[in-house]
This record gives C-alpha cells, sequence and structure tokens, in this order.
C-alpha cells in the first residue's frame, strides 16, 4: 500500500482524473470514429471522395484551431476552454447520432476537430502546470498510455454496438463525455484550479505569434513532427490496402496489428520511459523515428504474419520513443505563461496527420506499396535532419535535457 500511495502522490489529483479521463474518453471516441467511414458508406451510401472530406475535415481543422484554443487557454484560462470543449464534444456526438445528411456529417466532425484541438493541448499544458518538471515526461508517457488502453478497448465496443444499432454507439460515446465534462468540472472547483494558472501575465494574439514564430527550436520539432506523423499516418490509411493485395487474411491480420500495437504501448511505454529519462530526449526522439522508419521498410516487404508482427514492433517501439518526447519537448520549449499556446502549436504536426494518407495513397497506385513504405520511411528519417537542428539552437531552455 505504502508503494501505491508514493505512486500516485507523484501527481496532482487532476493530473489522475485527467489520465482516467483519457482512458474513457479515448475508449468512447474509439468506438464511434473508426467506424465513421463504414457508417456514412452504408447508412448513406456517400461517395468516396465525399467521405474522404468527411473524415478529413477534423485533422484539418485541428491545425488550423490547436493554436487558437492553446492561445486561450494562457489568456483566459484552463479550465473555461477545457470544460467548453468538452461540452461542445457532447453536442458533436448527439449531433452525429441525429444528422441524416452529408453536409451535417462535415459539420460535426469539423467541429469534431476544433474540439479535440482546444481540449487536447490545453489539457496537456494543465498536466505540464501541476506536475513538478521532473516528473513531466512520467507524466506525458502515462497519458499516452492512457489513450492507447482506450484504444484497445473502443473499437472493440464500437464492432459490438456496430453489429446491433450503429448509432447508439454515438449516443454511448456522448453520454460518455458528457459524465467526463462533469467530474472534470467538479474536481476543478474542488481544487480550486483558477483561471490562469502559469501567469498573471497577459499577452495579445499576435504577440502570441510573434514569440513562438521567433523560436526556432520550436519551428525545426515541428517540421520533424510533421514529417513523423505523415509516416506513421500509413498505418490507419493505406497499409489495410497494402496488406490486402500481399497476405491472406488481410482484414483479420490488420485487426490483429493494431491490437498488438496497442497491447505493446500499454505494456511497454513505462518501462521504456523510465530507461530512457537518462539520454537526451532529442536523442530519444531521433531514436524513435530509426525503428519507426524500419517498421515501415519491413511493412513494404511484408509476405505473412512473422514480418508484419515484427514490423508492427519496431513501428510500435518508435511510437513510444516518440511522442510523449515530443509533448515534453514541446514543454521544456515553452514561455511559462505561453505553454498553452506553445502546445496550440505543436497542433500543426497534425498536417502529416493530414497530407501523409494522400501522399502514401498516390505512391500506392502508381508505383506499389514496397515503393510507397519505402519513400516514407525515407522521409521519417529525414525528421532526424530537423531534429538535429533544433537541438543546435541557442534557447531560453535546454532543447536537449539530461536527467
Amino acid at each position: 500500500m505504502g508503494k501505491l500511495h508514493n505512486y500516485y502522490s507523484q501527481f496532482h489529483p487532476v493530473v489522475w482524473v485527467l489520465l482516467a479521463g483519457t482512458v474513457l474518453a479515448r475508449g468512447a471516441s474509439y468506438m464511434t470514429l473508426p467506424f465513421l467511414a463504414i457508417y456514412l458508406s452504408r447508412s448513406l451510401e456517400l461517395h468516396p471522395v465525399l467521405i474522404g472530406i468527411t473524415i478529413g475535415i477534423s485533422p484539418l481543422m485541428a491545425t488550423v484551431g490547436g493554436f487558437l484554443g492553446g492561445y486561450l487557454s494562457d489568456r483566459f484560462g484552463r479550465k473555461p476552454i477545457m470544460i467548453g470543449a468538452l461540452f461542445v464534444w457532447v453536442l458533436v456526438f448527439f449531433g452525429f447520432m441525429l444528422a441524416d445528411s452529408p453536409g451535417w456529417f462535415i459539420l460535426l466532425n469539423a467541429f469534431n476537430g476544433l474540439c479535440g484541438s482546444f481540449f487536447e493541448p490545453t489539457s496537456q499544458a494543465l498536466i505540464a502546470d501541476l506536475t513538478p518538471k521532473e516528473k513531466r515526461m512520467r507524466a506525458f508517457s502515462l497519458r499516452y498510455t492512457a489513450i492507447n488502453i482506450g484504444a484497445s478497448v473502443g473499437p472493440l465496443l464500437g464492432a459490438y454496438l456496430a453489429l446491433s444499432s450503429a448509432k447508439s454507439a454515438f449516443l454511448v460515446t456522448g453520454t460518455v463525455y458528457l459524465v467526463y465534462s462533469v467530474v472534470l468540472l467538479i474536481v476543478l472547483n474542488r481544487f480550486s484550479i483558477t483561471n490562469n494558472l502559469a501567469s498573471g501575465e497577459r499577452v495579445t494574439f499576435s504577440a502570441s505569434l510573434k514569440i513562438i514564430g521567433r523560436d526556432k527550436a520550436l519551428g525545426f520539432l515541428i517540421l520533424g513532427s510533421i514529417l513523423i506523423n505523415a509516416g506513421y499516418a500509413q498505418v490507419e490509411s493505406n497499409l489495410p490496402q497494402h496488406l490486402t493485395a500481399s497476405i491472406d487474411n488481410a482484414v483479420f491480420v490488420y485487426s490483429a496489428l493494431l491490437s498488438l500495437n496497442a497491447v505493446i504501448v500499454v505494456l511497454l511505454q513505462m518501462p521504456i520511459s523510465h530507461y530512457v529519462e537518462r539520454f537526451p530526449t532529442m536523442q530519444v526522439m531521433m531514436a524513435g523515428a530509426v525503428f519507426l522508419s524500419a517498421g515501415l521498410l519491413g511493412f513494404g516487404v511484408v509476405n505473412g504474419w512473422t514480418m508484419a508482427i515484427v514490423s508492427m514492433f519496431l513501428l510500435t517501439i518508435g511510437e513510444i520513443l516518440i511522442f510523449p518526447s515530443s509533448s515534453y519537448l514541446v514543454d521544456q520549449l515553452a514561455v511559462e505563461h505561453l505553454r498553452g499556446a506553445y502546445f496550440g502549436a505543436a497542433q500543426f504536426r497534425k498536417l502529416g496527420h493530414f497530407s501523409g494518407p494522400i501522399i502514401g495513397g498516390f505512391l500506392l497506385s502508381e508505383a506499389g506499396g514496397t515503393i510507397m513504405f519505402g519513400v516514407m520511411a525515407s522521409i521519417v528519417l529525414a525528421s532526424i535532419v530537423f531534429f538535429m537542428l533544433g537541438s543546435k539552437v541557442p534557447a531560453r531552455v535546454p532543447v536537449m535535457v539530461k536527467k
């Protein structure tokens, strides 16, 4: 019991609520959003291009809204932005349940992206606000683990609900987000989380843009992260198509690979994070790029179960090393009273999620899967150049942090 208490006490109670809420909210969203394309195709019989626009509008709006949401959280406080985004998110999922035309789905998914871009950077900034610097890398690793716990359970529940009633999945998801909103509001009030945690200093939107625009280290980190995300996006977009043409029982294999990915993250995220804390964070990012690239190369020549599993293992180790480290580096670079804006600006990395499937899809159709994955692996490796350049920029705080 003593060890359990010590482990719990290393983070603020609000941080634990955010982590628990991440498991439930991500699990609920994974019950619906991965099946949205199937729902639009079967229920509304939409053209694939229109389905692509509907799905793609979410990461595009998240890219646009990320910096604005982060800035507003610095200007008006974490609490109103987070709670406001959550309650609008509730309306979005209930809206999906009632929508009956393409226009409504496009509008609702655009708001889905905006809500995520407001809530995610603000919640990360709040975690950093409430966590000592020496423990923030561990907190971000726990957050990533929580995301993957939700990702491992949500699709299974979503598949079950889809067989009975697709709209019931939207209802369940909206209800979970409503409960999360109310609980988080109560907890924030209980611990007197005020509207301005980072600083009483107020900075205008244009001034925030100028400050962040001059931060070359952040710019290089975002550019490298865009390349990373462009490669990683192939897992959800073009990998299933490539597997269909390469191996038998591709649908089952792909489903098993996604489950394997989530399980590996849940089991290995914290042990690996504890181990790499002794190394400079930027070096951890570079190592992650190598592992991720190796996984993509493996998928390019996949010819059966064994190669597929090895490739997914390598790719998963890469994401374990990269994504929590990226959040930690944003925190290290952030100007104290603009932490939310910095996390919001980091949402520009989602340009990789938007462009990656388009580039990969073109290469897959024109040159085949082996060439496509080879090119995307090279793009991921190119991120190392930007990470190296970022590490050499004289900064207000060190870009590479030794534990």
